[in-house]
């Protein structure tokens, strides 16, 4: 990596104008309404198989106790080879951005890699930090360049594989953004989308030797558990327990903590491959649906459960979308893109192919 002055570099926008700020509180839910055929939320739609449903249901009537987190950590640290002091339980993602906000007030220069998920900019502002991004460029891919990132900043975080953009980043290259001195915080919500036989190819999940490292991870997108609200921090003990001190008590319930020990066995793993691989055939198909209409141009290579389209008039397209019962999610709210995107999450063909009809009538008016 090449060294780079300490002030912002042109790609590194340390403020912007409350008029040019993009809503970073706006998310897919916002976009779904009755009767709405639901492109915007990229959370798997199937109901949760019996080997899930099963222990989450078993612990409606044992609610009188408080949650014990003790198996389910244990569980979690048995999965990705770790220690259970090395995970943190929390109520969902966003949890966890927020605990990483509160808990890190004395650093100097966080920064935030973007276009990526809005809710860790969010959580630190909110904290008080003042927060510098780094844009990846359309024109390359949204490729992470890791000399981009200011060297002083003592905070960084990125996402992979990246919302909105579904960029898988290779883990040698967000591997290179660790440095002594410096947190590194890996959004890994979607890992499990980019699965393979051998396991998730560019996860950092059981790296223990870069310093600083706290990958995040989340259970709601591949199992539908918006509505339960867990996920998990992995990182050195005594990072995590700076983050843990922050914690409201009992802050993960006894139903998603049986979800998380149960999608930490060898059957949900194994599930999730299966559900990965049908996953990158409907992207697939959806993307050389997508590359067939003109004007339409799909970003990067997508490779997780949603794809970033790039269309002249994107707004007044979406829109037209909603008139005829389609949700999909505007990308004027994520910092470095701008009207003229939309991120449409994967779904089978035969709405996929529905979907294409749509939007070529609508293009074509």
């Amino acid at each position: 990596m090449r060294d780079q002055p300490s002030g912002p570099s042109p790609l590194a926008v340390a403020e912007r104008t409350a008029t040019e700020e993009p809503d970073l509180a706006h998310h897919g839910d916002s976009e779904v309404g009755v009767g709405l055929i639901d492109l915007a939320v990229n959370v798997r739609q199937a109901p949760p198989p019996a080997w899930l449903a099963g222990p989450i249901a078993a612990t409606l009537t044992d609610l009188a106790r408080y949650p014990d987190p003790t198996p389910a950590r244990a569980a979690v640290a048995a999965r990705h080879r770790r220690h259970p002091d090395e995970v943190l339980l929390t109520a969902g993602a966003a949890e966890g951005f927020v605990l990483i906000a509160q808990a890190l007030r004395g650093v100097r220069r966080p920064v935030v890699v973007h276009p990526q998920f809005t809710e860790p900019e969010a959580a630190l502002r909110a904290a008080g930090h003042r927060v510098e991004r780094v844009l990846l460029d359309p024109a390359d891919g949204f490729r992470l360049d890791p000399s981009l990132v200011p060297v002083d900043a003592d905070l960084v975080m990125i996402g992979n594989p990246t919302n909105p953009t579904s960029v898988l980043h290779p883990a040698r290259t967000v591997a290179a953004l660790a440095r002594p001195g410096r947190i590194l915080v890996v959004d890994e919500a979607f890992a499990d989308t980019t699965a393979g036989h051998t396991g998730e190819p560019e996860s950092l999940a059981q790296r223990r030797d870069l310093p600083g490292l706290v990958v995040l991870r989340s259970l709601t997108k591949t199992w539908g558990l918006a509505g339960l609200r867990i996920g998990y921090l992995l990182g050195a003990p005594e990072l995590l327990s700076r983050l843990a001190a922050v914690q409201p008590l009992w802050a993960v319930s006894t139903p998603a903590l049986a979800a998380a020990a149960a999608c930490a066995t060898p059957v949900a793993v194994e599930a999730e491959r299966a559900i990965a691989a049908d996953l990158a055939a409907d992207r697939d198909h959806l993307v050389a649906r997508l590359t067939d209409l003109p004007g339409v141009r799909v970003a990067g290579r997508p490779a997780s459960a949603f794809v970033l389209l790039h269309l002249p008039g994107a707004n007044r397209i979406r829109e037209a979308l909603r008139d005829r019962g389609w949700a999909v999610r505007r990308g004027d709210t994520f910092p470095g893109l701008g009207p003229d995107w939309l991120r449409v999450a994967v779904r089978d063909r035969d709405t996929t192919d529905a979907f294409i009809e749509v939007l070529r009538e609508i293009m074509e008016a």
